[in-house]
């Protein structure tokens, strides 16, 4: 079994980075082979909306035609038995780059068809890893739950069964003076970190053990 990771946090080694290393680490002792990816080192833009992947009888049909460094990773996906994405949340969505890559990923395989809705082949078992700063208690308020539901929504229809998780009130930075973050209990996030976020580890540790169950 092959599963893929996708760290779509332009932060390396901060929370998302961790969280999905934590899960692809579960699928290794689950027996499955695993790849890291870091969406922010390649380079690639949106969908372009050619409609190549709907060309109906031609052998890119459910394929992205755009030829970037996202392509291979595509192509990757698609032999990939499993799937962990990670973004944090900026501005109430995923990052840049996740969007960027959702857009190429699910667009391909969208058929315009009264008789089917997909155009992937297979089914691809899938976690959805997303850290937040704000309290967990707000994530309903902020419309977040929603909006977490409607990317499982998404997966569960074109790629496969979907897990969800939400790692809240993150760390941002070591040092909260010298940003002028003032509107957060620096204290009270670093003591999150020690004792809440190990547990948030164990967590995508085990969604990675249950990616590589049959």
């Amino acid at each position: 079994m092959k599963i893929i990771g996708i760290n779509g946090s332009p932060r390396r080694g901060w929370n998302t980075h961790t969280l999905v290393a934590e899960a692809l680490k579960g699928a290794v002792q689950g027996g499955a082979e695993t790849e890291f990816v870091n969406l922010y080192v390649l380079r690639f833009t949106g969908c372009i909306s050619c409609f190549a992947c709907k060309l109906q009888g031609s052998p890119g049909l459910g394929r992205c035609a755009v030829k970037d460094d996202l392509k291979p990773l595509l192509e990757k996906i698609e032999a990939a038995d499993g799937l962990v994405i990670g973004s944090p949340i900026y501005w109430g969505e995923v990052t840049a780059s996740t969007r960027a890559f959702l857009e190429r990923f699910l667009f391909q395989y969208l058929a315009y068809s009264k008789e089917r809705n997909s155009l992937l082949q297979k089914r691809i078992k899938t976690a959805f890893i997303f850290t937040d700063n704000v309290p967990e208690n707000h994530l309903e308020v902020m419309g977040y739950r929603a909006k977490f539901d409607d990317y499982k929504r998404l997966f569960d229809r074109f790629i496969g069964e979907t897990q969800l998780f939400v790692s809240t009130e993150t760390l941002q930075v070591d040092d909260y003076a010298k940003y002028g973050m003032t509107m957060f209990d620096e204290v009270a996030r670093k003591k999150r970190r020690e004792e809440i976020f190990p547990l948030d580890c164990k967590r995508a540790f085990e969604m990675g053990a249950a990616l590589a169950r049959i």
